[in-house]
């Protein structure tokens, strides 16, 4: 079994992440309603280098240094927000997610924020759940800050079936 190794992401693994999340949304052809993310847009290495030089991006390398997974996001003054974790399908349920949300965090209390905020699925059981199991908890609509809403109008106009999404937020203080 390879080892997968936990990094900040650099410059030159930004032409191989399309890939990685490409891979990654291979499992959304398992939900009929969904299955037309498994061949939607990813993001760009452009945005990849934008997001590894704001400093929160992290890969997850196997032992040839190859992406295998990775989690970005966007440093505000209060919180650290998670654009995309992505993990290759045949590396999908070994833990690597879990691994790269753990970096992300340890990074974020390191940079004094006060909490990590994400939008996902409510009901795919690598989504909601999943980070459930990591401490976050799901914000009702009262509870969105204006970066939460305007990222949800973002997601209406990307296609994103609004109610099936949903807001969460882990505090770290």
């Amino acid at each position: 079994m390879d080892t997968v190794m936990i990094r900040q992401t650099e410059p030159r693994d930004a032409p191989l992440l399309p890939s990685v999340e490409r891979s990654a949304a291979q499992a959304f052809l398992q939900f009929p309603d969904l299955a037309w993310l498994a061949n939607g847009s990813v993001q760009s290495v452009e945005k990849h280098l934008e997001l590894i030089e704001g400093g929160a991006s992290w890969v997850a390398v196997d032992s040839e240094g190859l992406p295998v997974g990775f989690l970005n996001g966007i440093l505000t003054k209060l919180d650290l927000y998670i654009c995309e974790v992505s993990v290759q399908s045949s590396h999908q349920g070994k833990g690597i997610g879990r691994r790269l949300m753990e970096a992300a965090k340890e990074w974020a209390v390191s940079c004094g924020c006060k909490s990590i905020t994400l939008t996902t699925f409510r009901k795919l059981p690598w989504n909601e759940g999943f980070y459930k199991s990591l401490g976050f908890n799901t914000l009702n609509e009262s509870e969105l800050t204006q970066a939460l809403y305007d990222i949800r109008n973002e997601e209406i106009d990307a296609g994103l079936p609004i109610e099936q999404r949903c807001a969460m937020c882990l505090h770290l203080v």
